[in-house]
């Protein structure tokens, strides 16, 4: 892996934050021509795209021209405000949904077989024992192998309307005669918190990967489980968070402070202010609270970060976040696509923005990143520039600063050693998933029979099979230097294995050993013991 590609890669996931804060609501204009029909710019529009269409010398698709002049409109706005093609927008609603209609399964094409990866927890499959490693030669009598089916039409064959029926017909190593399920299709469970467990007696931990319909639901129920087993304080992990719904961003911030304070404001072109106060008594208005965030936490992320840091409440941890500081709203186009609009800025209670400048263009825009691992603030914390007329002061003193993103109360350095990177991003590469998935399938019967109390025990993650995946990403012309790393390619490997197994809790609770941020959070919460 070349210099080039461990530069860009993070710059390409620092862009994805562009998610943004969303405030749920979709609005549709396709029936509203009345309020426009006056207007002679959407006229002039219309004239072109009429002489293009009827006396233009070549035919011409005019819907491609449509989505460009769209896109090129909305490219001179904001870096945020977006047009989603209505080929797209379905994928999106049911990303921010947090679920979909399905038999619950994630998948693998393997020699034009499916082959299940893990049956996905809280879906149909799982409930009826489909299993990691299953092939599904039919559905509904419809073979599925030996044909070149995209994974698009593969999936069409297992969604369906909810509740109902697909009769499956699937192999499994082991057993002689091909299995029959009859799984009834339902809501199968898009999650967005990745893992709760207890980092130590009295010290929770909860991961957010996005900001969903689901979101609070979720929270809640794993920060009332962790209070269960103990938890009087909480590590809530917020990194490579890119946003998402404010609403639920508001919601699991009211559980950290008491009545009457306030969260956020937002304020429109009209300069019309819109306060958000914390209405509920919260689970956890009292005891310790660690907010983890780095360079693509971003939007609802920052929300809660800056929410919790103005209130003097909690203790912000890792790098400075993205700086994404708008709202958008969806509004849907009539014809299956959308766009979406930024409508307002916001504000944290101190009155800071925390949208970084985009006044030199969006190119300039998503490629921060690079100006901050230039600028070594990635590494140190003296490096960040603040702007002194940004100052703000919290309600007991603290200061902080505006103009893009929330800095951290205490800073963590990105990992430098580049052998580690590399790793990691192997990872977010699905590398190491696919190298996974080979090495379950040859020992099905052993992995599938191990106890998840036994797991660590009983998995062992051999040299043999670190240098098996040295030549596995070879051969896909990656060259891999990790001599000094083996146990840490260990360490991921068997991370990788627990979540095909067990899920994502599994795999955060092994892949979150010795990271610096969370020793960092460990060392706080014995400090205030």
């Amino acid at each position: 892996m070349n210099t080039r590609q461990k530069i860009l890669i993070p710059i390409f996931l620092a862009s994805a934050c562009a998610l943004g804060v969303l405030l749920g609501a979709k609005l549709d204009f396709s029936s509203s021509d009345a309020l426009f029909s006056s207007n002679p710019k959407k006229q002039k529009l219309n004239r072109l795209i009429d002489y293009i269409d009827y006396e233009y010398v070549d035919d011409v698709n005019t819907d491609s021209i449509v989505d460009l002049t769209v896109n090129r409109i909305l490219e001179n706005l904001d870096p945020h405000s977006v047009y989603i093609p209505k080929e797209e927008y379905a994928g999106v609603i049911e990303n921010m949904q947090g679920d979909f209609v399905g038999i619950g399964v994630s998948f693998y094409n393997v020699n034009d077989t499916v082959v299940v990866i893990q049956a996905l927890e809280g879906g149909p499959s799982e409930k009826i024992g489909i299993r990691g490693g299953d092939r599904i030669l039919y559905a509904n009598g419809t073979p599925l192998f030996n044909k070149n089916i995209s994974n698009d039409s593969l999936t069409k064959h297992l969604k369906g309307e909810e509740n109902s029926q697909v009769t499956l017909k699937i192999k499994r190593k082991g057993i002689k005669d091909l299995l029959t399920f009859k799984v009834k299709r339902g809501r199968v469970p898009l999650k967005s918190v990745d893992a709760a467990y207890m980092l130590s007696p009295e010290l929770g931990y909860i991961k957010i990967n996005r900001f969903s319909e689901t979101t609070y639901k979720e929270f809640k129920d794993a920060l009332r489980n962790l209070k269960k087993k103990g938890a009087n304080k909480i590590a809530l992990d917020l990194r490579d968070n890119p946003g998402g719904y404010l609403s639920e961003a508001i919601k699991i911030v009211d559980e950290f402070l008491e009545d009457e304070k306030l969260i956020l404001y937002t304020k429109n072109k009209n300069g019309a202010i819109e306060e958000t106060f914390s209405r509920q008594k919260g689970l956890l208005e009292n005891g310790d609270l660690y907010v983890l965030i780095n360079e693509s936490s971003a939007s609802a992320s920052e929300v809660v970060a800056g929410a919790l840091q103005d209130n003097d409440r909690g203790t912000i941890v890792g790098r400075r976040s993205y700086g994404k500081g708008l709202v958008q709203r969806e509004m849907e186009l009539g014809d299956g696509s959308a766009v979406r609009l930024t409508i307002a800025r916001y504000y944290t209670p101190t009155g800071r923005s925390i949208q970084k400048p985009y006044n030199n263009g969006n190119e300039s825009y998503f490629k921060d990143y690079m100006r901050r691992y230039k600028n070594g603030e990635l590494n140190s914390a003296d490096s960040i520039n603040v702007d002194d007329s940004l100052r703000y002061e919290t309600p007991k003193g603290k200061v902080v600063y505006g103009g893009g993103g929330i800095i951290p109360d205490i800073f963590i350095p990105l990992d430098s050693d580049n052998e580690k990177n590399n790793i990691k991003l192997l990872l977010q590469g699905g590398y190491m998933s696919r190298f996974i998935f080979n090495v379950l399938e040859k020992n099905r019967s052993f992995y599938n029979n191990v106890q998840r109390k036994n797991f660590e025990g009983e998995v062992i993650i051999s040299d043999k099979m670190v240098q098996d995946f040295i030549d596995f990403v070879n051969n896909a012309n990656i060259r891999l230097d990790v001599q000094n790393q083996k146990s840490l390619v260990k360490q991921y490997l068997k991370a990788v294995i627990a979540q095909q197994l067990y899920g994502t809790n599994a795999f955060e609770k092994l892949i979150n050993k010795n990271d610096p941020g969370i020793k960092k959070v460990l060392e706080l919460s014995q400090k205030n013991q």
